[in-house]
């Protein structure tokens, strides 16, 4: 009974010892969600992902526990006009960097399943087209992007 229950224990250990090594030429820098307001119903996460392997890779697909949907998006400047829309994958080259920040690339969080405020974390799980997949956990942070500057009188 013992000797099975340690030969389990050392099984599970070592699958997850090979689930981590397959992820692990990229590593994700500093992730974040976005605090939104009480009854926001959608939101978005940033970071940044760094290939250390070299071979290119792309993020293929994200979920959440907090979101209904989570969708990879990408903000673009049409004739001055900046418009959101869905990407099918977000490229990150080999031994090189793909940033997600407000205003370019991100992983939107839609039909939020609770609120998203500022101390919380929150569960993303980040998957890439070698087939690896990271879960992780996200800080959720005020972010105030493109409103410096702008005052309402």
């Amino acid at each position: 009974m013992i000797k099975t229950l340690i030969g389990r224990v050392c099984l599970v250990g070592a699958l997850g010892l090979t689930a981590m090594s397959a992820s692990a030429e990229v590593t994700v820098e500093n992730p974040y969600a976005r605090a939104v307001p009480p009854g926001q119903m959608n939101s978005a996460s940033f970071m940044v992902l760094n290939n250390t392997d070299t071979k290119d890779v792309a993020l293929v697909a994200a979920s959440s526990s907090v979101a209904k949907v989570v969708e990879l998006h990408n903000h673009t400047n049409e004739d001055g006009v900046m418009k959101m829309r869905q990407v099918d994958s977000i490229a990150v080259p080999a031994r090189g960097k793909a940033n997600l920040q407000p205003g370019g690339y991100h992983v939107m969080l839609i039909g939020l399943t609770q609120d998203l405020m500022e101390g919380q974390k929150i569960d993303l799980k980040l998957e890439f087209s070698d087939g690896s997949s990271q879960a992780l956990t996200l800080p959720v942070q005020k972010v105030m992007a493109g409103m410096k500057g702008h005052h309402h009188h």
